[in-house]
């Protein structure tokens, strides 16, 4: 079974707590989950269709992600979920956030992964996803939410309009 590391609201971990896969976690407690869009030197976007057997089966998602396993640090966890689902190895991610859900008992740290990785060798996840495809910024942002999954990853994708001087792109 899936093990996590407890953490509080602020991402400070708490010792002498494992968290599981599929119980039920205590309110106060977290669990922490990484994603990272992928933006490619040329200006494009990874987007990655879910597998159809999974939750928003079929649907797009501009993420990479997961979980963090019991031991591992917001990067380590990145790292490596980005390798699983995409085949893209680097090292050099940017974090661009952090985000609590209470209601999931989850603190998302987001990332941005840009790469020169080969475009069309993106290895998929047998389960996670089933097809790929590589998008402008101007396509990303237009895509509505019945294509493009969860209102965080929509959140996220909206922070993309804007620059670091506040003044939309």
């Amino acid at each position: 079974m899936e093990q996590w590391d407890a953490y509080n609201k602020d991402l400070e971990l708490i010792d002498g707590i494992v968290l599981s896969r599929g119980e039920q976690i205590p309110d106060g407690l977290f669990h922490l989950v990484c994603d990272i869009i992928v933006q490619h030197t040329d200006g494009d976007y990874l987007i990655m269709q879910r597998d159809p057997k999974k939750h928003y089966g079929s649907m797009w998602e501009a993420t990479a992600g997961g979980s963090a396993l019991r031991g591992e640090s917001p990067i380590q966890c990145a790292v490596r979920e980005l390798y699983e689902e995409t085949g893209i190895m680097s090292d050099s991610l940017t974090e661009v956030g952090k985000v609590a859900d209470e209601q999931c008992h989850s603190i998302y740290v987001e990332y941005l992964c840009i790469t020169d990785h080969d475009k069309m060798s993106v290895k998929l996840q047998i389960g996670e996803t089933s097809d790929f495809r590589w998008v402008d910024k101007n396509t990303l942002l237009s895509m509505k939410n019945d294509e493009l999954i969860t209102e965080r990853t929509q959140m996220f994708i909206d922070e993309l309009k804007w620059d670091r001087n506040g003044i939309c792109n």
